[in-house]
């Protein structure tokens, strides 16, 4: 190895062990804040995503909060983060039931859009029970183009990439045979 390799492992070692201190740091004060401060939650997870990451203790600091104070909007977000990473030590369930059982159809109809594979039933149920009008004619005409209920995501991963030429517009090759 040349001195200039060897330097710039170092560079990277440090870098490595300044993001750590700072990642350790920046989840102590967020735990403080979720132990500490009731209705902290939707703090804390700003915060969180400010620090850009945490401890596992962090999030476990962040869902007690939620659970102590039955805070629905703070269970609504963190279970939506919760979706893009897969090992979070949190019960995810357990924070999307209580969205669905005690939220609002709003945040209800958040879930069955932005959830990867939502409780329909569930769901659907809530907001039939509420006879909101707005939000089951919302409901419907989303499960009319989906009726499994996945995902936003999946539904638009699901949509055909449609190719289009500079000369006619469209990729159209029905054309050819007539």
């Amino acid at each position: 190895m040349t001195k200039q390799s060897i330097e710039q492992q170092d560079a990277k070692q440090q870098a490595i062990e300044r993001r750590r201190e700072k990642l350790t740091t920046d989840s102590a004060r967020i735990i403080d804040i979720a132990d500490n401060e009731s209705h902290s939650a939707l703090r804390c997870i700003h915060q969180l995503s400010v620090a850009g990451g945490a401890t596992e203790a962090t999030y476990l600091a962040i869902e007690r909060r939620i659970v102590a104070d039955q805070d629905i909007a703070g269970a609504y977000h963190l279970a939506l983060l919760a979706q893009g990473t897969s090992d979070l030590p949190i019960d995810v369930r357990q924070l999307i039931e209580m969205v669905v059982e005690k939220g609002d159809n709003q945040q209800r109809l958040a879930l069955l859009k932005n959830l990867p594979h939502p409780p329909v039933d569930s769901i659907k149920s809530q907001i039939l029970i509420s006879d909101d009008g707005e939000a089951i004619g919302q409901m419907n005409a989303y499960l009319q183009i989906n009726p499994e209920g996945y995902g936003s995501q999946h539904v638009l991963s699901a949509q055909p990439d449609t190719v289009a030429t500079m000369s006619t517009g469209f990729n159209n090759t029905d054309d050819d045979s007539k």
